[in-house]
């Protein structure tokens, strides 16, 4: 199948389901569609798995055990048989075959919720994972059974080659549409793909352990186990601090194939891998985030190089991330622009530190609209404890690249940018150059510069790649214009929201009087 007609396919989809969802929101849709493909997906698997058990019982059974039907369906029905393979056991009222052909019952809704029930029962592993939400909607059931005509299409059946692959990016697709179309809910588990290509490229996880502690719909392991290629050996680990989100990434692994361990929790104030250490920390953490909990952090934290403040987050999840690495280790990650200049008590000392001790590897100063679901102007930070020259690069601990992408990306739609393959290709070489022993990067003119430390620090310790690179304008504060005033008309778009709502709930409170 072309790459065109998928992304039409897939398109086609995505418009179906949202002219189905009847009474239920775009953002409470997802819980109800992944769901629903990721059924389809772990019947299929078992379904073909089923048919190669079969074959084997067919060419054997002459030999073995004549006629004996027992015997027969025993082996069919063996979980070892599946298992080997990575296969979950789907019980018969949880087939696809069986949804189908109950798809048009009033108790379509009951039927579902069971067929969760049942997977689960049969496979522990995914005890959590899938919900039973559907009776308890006010979701039709005709809709339901739309849906479920959708999954059933030939590109989806055991027959089709490509079919498992299909419902993957299908799966992704569907994530990444429900993320646009719910505003900035959408952020809190999904990453678009243009940036996680670039992360990942720029990262280079071809074995070792992956770490991502804010990991939404697990995006970053699907990309680093693709950019691996299999047959290489990386292990996944992940958090996140939202249950339904969680549940998305758990379905989103395994629907690709792969095994991860993401647990539930804050990972700021409730890290659930104190003793991890991991080769890659890649992760897109919620940033901006005020009167997030600092008051909880103990002195002693084994994290901390540097004081906290509930102003902001944002340098707690540095700290965070700098943690988890183990020697010879790299931290790559999505964050506000205003963390490469603040001057806010706690985290200018905290920017500082990570300076002087020679953490700072490189920053990417990123373009406006790559993200569905924030206007804020965004960068990418790399910390990395390889720096010494271990791990087989080249010793660079007193230099700091700086990479500005802003005029980088093109409009795919009229709210969003996004990287071409040859542009994230261009900036994860420029890195690559700076950090191998044979790299022979050349600094280019409002693109890329290697800086010495004593340079950033003659700048404040500021970090935007417009002061070193050689031509972005910058006001007194080195922050640009264009990005200042997009976040500050950010900012008060949300008070004037909060505004608005508030005069509601007064006059609402003075009518209740009357």
């Amino acid at each position: 199948m072309a790459v065109k007609a998928d992304i039409d396919f897939q398109k086609d989809l995505f418009d179906a389901a949202t002219r189905m969802r009847g009474s239920i929101t775009p953002s409470d849709y997802k819980h109800y569609v992944l769901p629903l493909i990721f059924l389809r997906y772990v019947s299929l698997r078992f379904d073909k798995r089923r048919a190669q058990v079969e074959e084997m019982v067919n060419d054997t059974e002459s030999i073995w055990y004549s006629d004996d039907q027992k015997v027969r369906e025993n082996i069919l029905n063996d979980p070892d048989q599946y298992k080997s393979e990575n296969v979950f056991m789907i019980p018969e009222e949880a087939r696809w075959s069986y949804i189908v052909e109950k798809a048009n019952d009033s108790n379509i809704k009951g039927i579902l919720d069971n067929a969760m029930k049942l997977i689960e029962q049969e496979n522990p592993e995914l005890e959590g994972i899938l919900p039973r939400i559907f009776q308890g909607s006010n979701l039709p059931a005709e809709n339901v059974a739309g849906l479920i005509e959708i999954f059933s299409r030939d590109v989806f059946s055991a027959r089709h080659e490509d079919s498992v692959d299909v419902l993957g990016r299908t799966y992704e697709y569907f994530i990444g549409n429900f993320a646009s179309s719910e505003g900035n809910r959408g952020g809190e588990f999904f990453t678009p793909s243009s940036i996680v290509k670039l992360l990942v490229a720029m990262m280079e996880p071809i074995e070792g352990t992956v770490f991502d502690p804010a990991c939404g719909s697990g995006g970053m392991f699907i990309q680093s186990e693709a950019y691996s290629e299999r047959g290489n050996t990386l292990s996944f680990y992940g958090q996140e601090n939202v249950e339904t989100t969680l549940r998305l990434g758990k379905m989103n692994v395994l629907l690709h194939g792969m095994n991860a361990e993401i647990r539930l929790g804050d990972s700021l104030l409730n890290d659930q891998y104190p003793d991890l250490k991991a080769d890659y920390v890649i992760a897109n953490p919620p940033f901006n985030v005020d009167t997030w909990g600092a008051e909880r952090i103990s002195k002693d934290d084994p994290r901390l190089i540097g004081p906290v403040t509930n102003a902001n987050a944002n340098y707690m999840w540095m700290q965070h991330f700098l943690y988890h690495l183990k020697d010879g280790g790299t931290a790559g990650f999505v964050m506000a622009n205003g963390a490469m200049t603040t001057n806010t008590t706690g985290e200018k000392e905290v920017r500082q530190k990570l300076v002087d001790d020679h953490h700072i590897d490189c920053i990417v100063q990123l373009p406006e609209k790559l993200f569905f679901t924030t206007g804020i102007p965004c960068c990418l930070f790399f910390l990395s404890k390889n720096r010494n020259g271990s791990k087989g690069y080249r010793e660079r601990q007193d230099e700091i690249l700086f990479i500005d992408a802003r005029k980088m990306g093109s409009l795919v739609s009229r709210r969003q940018k996004a990287f071409s393959k040859e542009e994230i290709e261009k900036i994860a070489n420029a890195y690559h150059e700076f950090r191998n022993v044979d790299g022979e990067l050349v600094d280019e003119e409002g693109f890329a510069k290697i800086a010495k430390t004593e340079q950033v620090i003659g700048n404040a310790y500021k970090l935007t790649p417009g002061i070193y690179v050689g031509t972005a304008k910058v006001d007194e504060d080195d922050i640009p214009y264009e990005e200042k005033m997009e976040e500050l008309t950010n900012i008060l778009r949300d008070q004037f929201n909060e505004s608005s709502t508030l005069q509601e709930k007064i006059l609402k409170d003075l009518e209740d009087l009357v």
